[in-house]
């Protein structure tokens, strides 16, 4: 498309677009009141709507394709994400010990690596691309996504339903993304060497494993009580807190990713390692409660915005005209039996009861973070048939979307009913 038919185009939808912006925003704070009741959740209602607006001629040649437009997917994943970990650290008002954060051990230590190995080989065998490409598909939609997965956890800071389902899923969905970075790093390194000897296995558990995790747990851990100092224990002429800017979180996040990023650790991890620090730092301060909506509101914009574009890309963005019925079955057999089983067996011998573990076994929601790594994956090595890999991504988040959306409401109040009785 030229410049001169781009301006011109600008100019004739300029005005449509901020209504239809505004629309959306309205809709960001509305549904949620009317669905709190019924079977459905704003990410249905937003990528519906993506999917009808790109259905119209005018607008399809705007839709967004992975495959031509790597980076732009890429980093409006990864922004959107990094907001979201905030957002979840912030939530969590729990002490740091074994009994309190057993569950999300068993998830990350036992659900996630049985999570990638089972897809891995589904890939593998169904879909008969390479050992690189099917670890990255397992990588990327192994993770609990933080943004999507906003229903099924803490609400808010002080929330009263702060049960262990929710509490593990919201932990987990803040942890695992940083913890599944090392396997998309393996599946670039098997990508890029023809043999992958045992000292590439030792460099990649030295560097991408061990290192930056260790870098980005002690940045977001120092970077947490650093602002948290300036925050809230600074003199009170100059304390952060008084300012009453809930757009510090916001500040908080690209401070602390970015700072880890350029030390080459993984910032995801640091993001939420100073959501949980931030929030430790003065835990009956009510400017908690600010930096949380603050981080929750941009969130919430900022996934209605993507799930739209996410819709466009399904339907004119050609996505759909990707899927055939190996993907199916790929898609049927991570959503309905990987990440249930796997969820299962790691809380094998824990006293959590079996409608919690139901819950935290059923609703690990693929999203914007399988997105990221994926596209990640993809700009950073060589793999097998990206552009139906596409599809396949693509497939397995609009069936979680569904699917998950559909069941949460009854679920979570089926849980706060077994809860009051």
């Amino acid at each position: 498309m030229t410049l001169p038919t781009l301006t011109q185009d600008f100019q004739e939808l300029y005005i449509p677009f901020l209504m239809g912006s505004g629309l959306l925003i309205f809709l960001v704070a509305w549904l949620p009141l009317v669905l709190r009741k019924m079977p459905l959740s704003l990410p249905i209602i937003c990528v519906g709507i993506g999917m009808a607006v790109y259905s119209v001629e005018r607008l399809a040649t705007y839709a967004v394709h992975p495959i031509d437009q790597p980076v732009l997917v890429e980093k409006a994943a990864e922004f959107i994400v990094i907001i979201s970990l905030m957002g979840a650290g912030l939530k969590i008002n729990r002490d740091f010990t074994w009994p309190n954060w057993h569950l999300t051990g068993r998830l990350l230590v036992i659900a996630m690596p049985l999570t990638i190995a089972a897809l891995a080989i589904a890939a593998h065998s169904i879909l008969g691309v390479g050992i690189a490409t099917a670890l990255l598909l397992g990588a990327a939609l192994a993770p609990t996504d933080p943004v999507l997965a906003a229903d099924v956890q803490i609400e808010k800071p002080h929330s009263p339903q702060d049960d262990e389902a929710r509490f593990a899923l919201t932990s987990e969905a803040g942890l695992n993304d940083a913890l599944a970075f090392p396997f998309v790093h393996l599946a670039i390194a098997v990508a890029a060497a023809s043999t992958f000897t045992i000292g590439s296995f030792g460099e990649w558990m030295l560097d991408a494993v061990l290192l930056k995790l260790a870098i980005g747990g002690v940045v977001g851990w120092a970077g947490g009580k650093a602002l948290g100092w300036i925050i809230y224990r600074l003199p009170q002429a100059g304390r952060l807190s008084r300012s009453g800017d809930g757009f510090v979180a916001l500040a908080a996040t690209l401070v602390i990713y970015a700072g880890t990023e350029m030390l080459y650790g993984y910032g995801f991890l640091a993001v939420f390692v100073t959501g949980l620090m931030l929030r430790r730092a003065a835990p009956d301060d009510d400017f908690n409660e600010r930096l949380h909506d603050f981080a929750d509101e941009t969130e919430r914009l900022l996934m209605m915005a993507l799930l739209v574009v996410f819709g466009g890309m399904m339907t004119a963005g050609g996505l759909f005209a990707l899927v055939d019925w190996n993907t199916v079955a790929f898609a049927l057999i991570a959503i309905f039996l990987v990440r249930p089983v796997a969820g299962w067996i790691s809380m094998i011998g824990s006293p959590v009861p079996r409608a919690e573990r139901a819950i935290i076994s059923f609703f690990g929601i693929r999203g914007l973070g399988s997105v990221f790594y994926f596209a990640y994956g993809i700009n950073h090595g060589l793999f097998d048939e990206p552009t139906r890999m596409w599809g396949t991504i693509g497939l397995v988040i609009l069936i979680s979307i569904l699917l998950h959306g559909i069941t949460v409401t009854p679920a979570m109040n089926f849980l706060d009913r077994q809860k009051a009785d």
